[in-house]
């Protein structure tokens, strides 16, 4: 068989982000030499045109995380009920190709893979679009200690507590993301297609216009030559954007900003606290290392900061240090985290402690989305009707002095 070419991203060992070429014969061949060389892939494109996540049938193998927890939930069901589990993957991959071909397709590679005498995990590390780093490491741990169907349960309630997280922060994003673009739109029309209509009445006119009105004119005036203008400054501000948090420095500025920011910031640190303290516990009870637990929470951490930190945290605790010693220097974690966690290393009862924390941060989130969305709104009412109200004042201010000026 003719071998591909492959552009991968990766992480090594040491944390960093690491980019090349390699041949293979597909995904799953490049993703196990990858993993030999001891890189965690993060992206595998073909070259020459085609994606990453092909195997046979042509269809991307990938799956969101509700529709993998499902999948968790049910095969531990199986496997619980004695059902073999090869017969078990066969069942749901092929009750999955309705739904989502990709994720089914790739669910029959798997067994594919393990009927040909593959492990479990091997088999999924293939398939980094569907199973990540987390998910592979959890089975793996799940195979050595003989309770696959415990693990994959704490996996399915991980992956749903998760996705209960994401959709509330969805949520409280969505209002005021929504209200901010209808904001921008309200006063471009206004400025585009009402205030030019009066403006031939205000040079008609004559004498001096009021200051906000000349202040809204102005305005309005300069976004009709330049619009197009504003439309490309609009476009290269976004792409210069994504660019730029690509890069391990923006990401780390801009991670550092959400954390720090006057209303939000509080909630996106609850965010990444409880969701560090939900995958620890998780990884550590499943029976992985604290050192390898540690390395894919912060792979999985999705904050730059708190990825810095937990594998400056891992190689400190490689040097014999406590966990809690480092994370203490940590402006990111809370006192009466880095308390608990230093509480539950003496008792031996981390993994307990980190549950209880996750589940303290869970509740935080909840109450700080519902006290967020409910001052949210009378803001963006307040905004919106500021700028509209100095608009309609800028256009009728001057109208309303003349009819005074008339009577007089």
């Amino acid at each position: 068989m003719a071998k591909l070419k492959f552009a991968y991203v990766a992480k090594n060992v040491d944390g960093r982000e690491v980019k090349g070429n390699i041949e293979a014969e597909n995904e799953a061949d490049a993703t196990g030499r990858l993993r030999g060389q001891q890189l965690s892939v993060l992206k595998l494109e073909a070259k020459g045109g085609g994606k990453g996540g092909m195997f046979k049938g042509g269809a991307s193998r990938s799956a969101k995380t509700a529709e993998l927890a499902l999948f968790t939930r049910q095969l531990a069901t199986m496997i619980g009920a004695g059902i073999p589990l090869l017969e078990g993957i066969e069942i749901l991959g092929a009750q999955t190709l309705d739904e989502n071909k990709g994720f089914g397709m790739g669910l029959q590679d798997v067994a594919d893979l393990v009927r040909g005498g593959t492990e479990l995990s091997e088999a999924m590390a293939k398939f980094p679009r569907i199973f990540p780093d987390i998910y592979v490491n959890m089975v793996k741990a799940g195979e050595a200690s003989g309770q696959l169907d415990v693990i994959l349960n704490r996996l399915a309630d991980f992956m749903e507590a998760t996705e209960s997280l994401k959709r509330e922060i969805k949520s409280a994003m969505t209002y005021p993301v929504i209200s901010l673009c209808l904001i921008l739109g309200i006063t471009g029309y206004l400025l585009v297609g009402v205030v030019p209509k009066f403006q031939k009445m205000f040079d008609s006119l004559g004498g001096k216009l009021p200051f906000v009105t000349v202040v809204v004119v102005g305005a309005s005036q300069w976004l009709q030559n330049n619009i197009l203008v504003t439309l490309l400054i609009i476009v290269a501000s976004i792409v210069t954007y994504v660019l730029w948090v690509k890069t391990p420095k923006g990401r780390r500025i801009r991670d550092t900003l959400f954390l720090k920011l006057p209303v939000f910031g509080p909630l996106f640190q609850k965010v990444a606290v409880s969701r560090f303290a939900r995958t620890f516990s998780t990884l550590l009870s499943s029976g992985v290392p604290i050192l390898g637990a540690l390395e894919i929470v912060a792979m999985t951490s999705g904050n730059a900061v708190i990825e810095d930190t937990l594998l400056e945290t891992r190689d400190t605790v490689k040097r014999g240090e406590s966990l809690s010693s480092h994370l203490e220097t940590a402006w990111v974690f809370p006192k009466m985290v880095v308390k608990m966690i230093g509480i539950g290393e003496r008792s031996g009862a981390l993994e307990q402690l980190l549950s209880k924390i996750a589940d303290f941060y869970d509740e935080q989130v909840h109450a700080t989305v519902k006290s967020l969305t409910s001052l949210i709104e009378p803001i963006m009412l307040v905004v919106m009707g500021t700028i509209v109200g100095i608009i309609v004042l800028a256009i009728f201010y001057p109208i309303l002095e003349l009819q005074n000026a008339v009577r007089g």
